[in-house]
């Protein structure tokens, strides 16, 4: 068709933009977006881990934050296309994410200096909000608008866009795979904050694009068929969206508590559960789902099975099995419920709505997980309820009436009035080991049983969880404190001989309490787990005093029982340096060390990296670091800047003795790393000497610095401190550089 003068006329309507420029327009956005945004979560959590002593517990809170404000974000994008859809909201949310770069680059605002000693999660959140609330928030919305968007641009698949979802926790999964794999060990914080910022600003102009090829196409809704007409969700099934998306995001939080605490509290362990929670929303998002949902079905019983034997039979000293046990089953049940939810999913006309619901569902899960939990239980007692609540989540659920059923729920009171009479009775909890074993096996048998009756299932497994709990391992023995840094488990062993302290799986400090007769031991204690004579550490206080020949001032990272106390004497000076105020209530109500040893010991109360800093310089004879929790480390007391800071604090010939027994990592080489950057010479000992498990004397290794050889004094002379060089091949630890991976690989 010609206008008069012979030139080609014009359309009325631009042509669409084809198909695969539109998928690809669509496609990158997205991904980017979905890296970005989950990329920031381990970088900025390791920003912020020195604030709060490296505690597991800062990545629970970051992920309460994290996500409130993707709710926050879904709820934005929902509102969006309800009030200027297609479009208008193209330029409003380009608005937006040019307003968010404000908050660039990346770094904690300022005003926000050292936590309270209260209500540190609180402060936390205070802190991730005024930091990076602004971007987190754009783009949290990028997922669900750019679906939306798609939804309208008449692309064949316009009709089922949840596909792209696929793609988003592809880039999510990826990006968290690539943090502690090659960001983390290969970059340092600087440089992940500027190329985190430049990924921004191209992000921006990837969503422009999205919105030109949003801008020539036919911006509508695919139109329904003839009786198709979608009718809106109900209240009920929005309840269901909530919580079937709740009781994941509560098991993510809890599952990474207990992993880091027993590990490190560090990036590398917290983004493993993630990801593979991330890649369950991959895998049954799509047209297909990689894995049929019958199976997951199948699956989940048995992983619930293994998982609760390990914590019946208090397998979990078999660390690296427990952790798989645990990472398993979670995979499984989030792969259950996010697969309910796939299955759920309404027409695209209301998809930000369901997203809005599904990321309320997270948030809850969060919040009850990350934060009320930490104030109701003393104990991690939301890991077995939402376990519990993962199997109520199977289609099975149902309470079936027949006479089969009712003998079932007879016989089940029966056999539990039963196995806990000796509790009901007189409160006694000593049951014979093979009789609970016994008991143990029975009811996984019956579990097994009724596998496919989710209530049964369900009332079985709290059964053996009561069960264990009421029987089990020191059953009736121990107390249980909890803090926003862990839980703490304070047990009576050995026949009430010995009062432990374990954080996570590890024993931080014994008492001798009883004796056989069960008469009280009195007067002042014998140290004990670490800390006895022959140890390392014990040959340090004694090496320091030796050389010394008078008054010893000491300071000691971590309180834990307070057991080195007890190298204190008359005119020596004790400064503890501790974050936990329930490690100060335990040390004095529980245990006798202080009370015997050093009632005069100064406690101080913070960060030990924050408040030593402030002591005065070339006040200690001795500085000993032993501030680990369970296996976990925290990571900037054992950075160069931090070495920097405790030579500053040492008398002349002062030595720094840092505790580094770890199951999983070998940090000798990075204690010697950063002494060497400050000019500083190491030793280690593994002395095994008078070690005896039976009477809680434990086997240890101490890398000692010191300013150089002649320091080290007396040490020099017994043939057990070797010395540490620094290893030329790996990259010294610094506030802006830490590799975990790498120290557990060299274990």
């Amino acid at each position: 068709m010609s206008s008069q003068n012979g030139s080609p006329a014009r359309p009325d309507k631009p042509p669409r933009p084809s198909d695969f420029l539109l998928l690809i327009g669509f496609v990158a956005p997205i991904f980017l977006s979905a890296s970005l945004l989950f990329v920031v979560q381990p970088l900025f959590a390791k920003v912020v881990l020195p604030r709060l002593g490296g505690s597991p517990a800062v990545w629970s809170v970051a992920m309460v934050f994290f996500q409130s404000v993707l709710f926050a974000g879904y709820a934005y994008a929902h509102l969006l296309t309800r009030i200027a859809a297609g479009r208008p909201s193209v330029i409003i949310h380009l608005v937006l994410m040019v307003v968010a770069t404000v908050a660039l680059p990346l770094g904690v605002a300022e005003g926000w200096g050292e936590p309270p000693q209260r209500a540190q999660a609180l402060w936390l959140l205070g802190l991730f909000t005024t930091s990076i609330g602004l971007p987190f928030f754009a783009l949290s919305a990028n997922g669900p608008l750019l679906q939306a968007w798609f939804a309208r641009t008449g692309h064949p698949d316009a009709r089922d866009p949840y596909f792209l979802y696929a793609a988003s926790n592809v880039g999510s999964f990826l990006a968290l795979l690539s943090y502690p794999f090659a960001i983390e060990p290969l970059t340092r914080l600087g440089q992940q904050t500027q190329v985190w910022s430049v990924g921004f600003f191209v992000l921006i102009a990837l969503i422009g694009g999205a919105g030109a090829l949003l801008w020539f196409s036919p911006n509508a809704l695919p139109a329904a068929g003839e009786g198709e007409e979608p009718a809106p969700p109900r209240w009920r099934d929005c309840a269901i969206w909530v919580a079937l998306a709740a009781v994941p995001s509560g098991l993510l939080i809890a599952i990474t508590a207990h992993i880091s605490t027993d590990v490190a509290a560090s990036p590398f362990l917290w983004v493993m559960p993630l990801a593979l929670y991330l890649a369950t929303f991959v895998l049954v998002f799509q047209k297909r789902p990689v894995i049929p949902h019958k199976v997951v079905e199948l699956l989940q019983p048995t992983a619930v099975m293994i998982l609760v034997a390990f914590f019946a039979f208090d397998w979990s000293r078999y660390t690296f099995s427990a952790i798989a046990a645990n990472v398993g089953a979670f995979f499984v049940m989030a792969m259950l419920c996010h697969g309910e939810l796939a299955a759920r999913r309404p027409p695209p006309r209301y998809l930000t709505a369901f997203y809005m619901w599904m990321s309320l569902g997270g948030v809850i899960g969060g919040i009850m997980a990350g934060l009320v939990a930490l104030q109701v239980f003393s104990w991690v007692a939301e890991y077995p309820l939402l376990i519990i609540a993962a199997i109520l989540c199977l289609p099975t659920l149902a309470l079936r009436r027949g006479p089969l059923d009712l003998a079932f729920w007879v016989m089940a009171a029966a056999g539990l009035i039963y196995l806990f009479w000796p509790y009901f009775t007189a409160g006694n909890t000593d049951l014979a080991t093979k009789t609970f074993q016994i008991s143990i096996v029975a009811m996984l048998a019956i579990a097994m049983l009724v596998q496919r009756d989710a209530l049964k299932f369900a009332a079985t497994i709290a059964g053996i969880f009561a069960f264990a709990l009421v029987f089990g391992a020191d059953a009736g023995n121990y107390t249980f404190i909890r803090s926003f840094f862990g839980v703490y488990k304070i047990v009576d062993s050995d026949g009430g001989m010995y009062r432990t302290l374990k954080h996570g799986t590890t024993e931080h400090g014994a008492q001798y309490i009883r004796t056989a007769s069960g008469d009280w031991v009195t007067g002042r204690p014998e140290p004990l787990t670490y800390y006895f004579k022959e140890s390392p550490l014990g040959q340090a206080a004694i090496a320091t005093r030796e050389k010394k020949n008078g008054p010893v001032h000491t300071a000691v990272v971590g309180l834990g029982t307070g057991t080195m106390a007890c190298y204190d004497r008359p005119g020596d000076k004790l400064d503890y340096y501790e974050i936990d105020v329930s490690v100060v209530r335990i040390a004095k109500e529980y245990f006798s060390y202080l009370a015997e040893c050093a009632p005069h010991a100064n406690l101080i109360l913070g960060d030990a990296r924050l408040t030593l800093a402030k002591a005065e310089d070339g006040k200690y004879d001795m500085i000993v670091l032993d501030a680990f929790t369970s296996d976990a480390i925290p990571v900037h007391l054992v950075t160069k800047e931090a070495m920097a800071i405790y030579a500053k604090k040492l008398a002349p010939d002062g030595v720094i003795f840092v505790h580094v027994s770890n199951r999983h990592m070998d940090l000798g080489p990075v204690v010697a790393g950063i002494a060497a950057a400050n000019g500083l010479v190491a030793r280690e000992s593994d002395s095994s000497d008078g070690t005896d498990d039976s009477l809680h004397k434990y086997s240890s290794t101490v890398v000692a610095v010191a300013r150089k050889d002649e320091d080290f004094g007396p040490l020099l002379e017994s043939g057990d401190w070797i010395e540490k060089k620094a290893d030329e091949a790996q990259w010294v630890w610094t506030d802006d550089y830490s590799n975990v991976l790498g120290a557990m690989l060299n274990r």
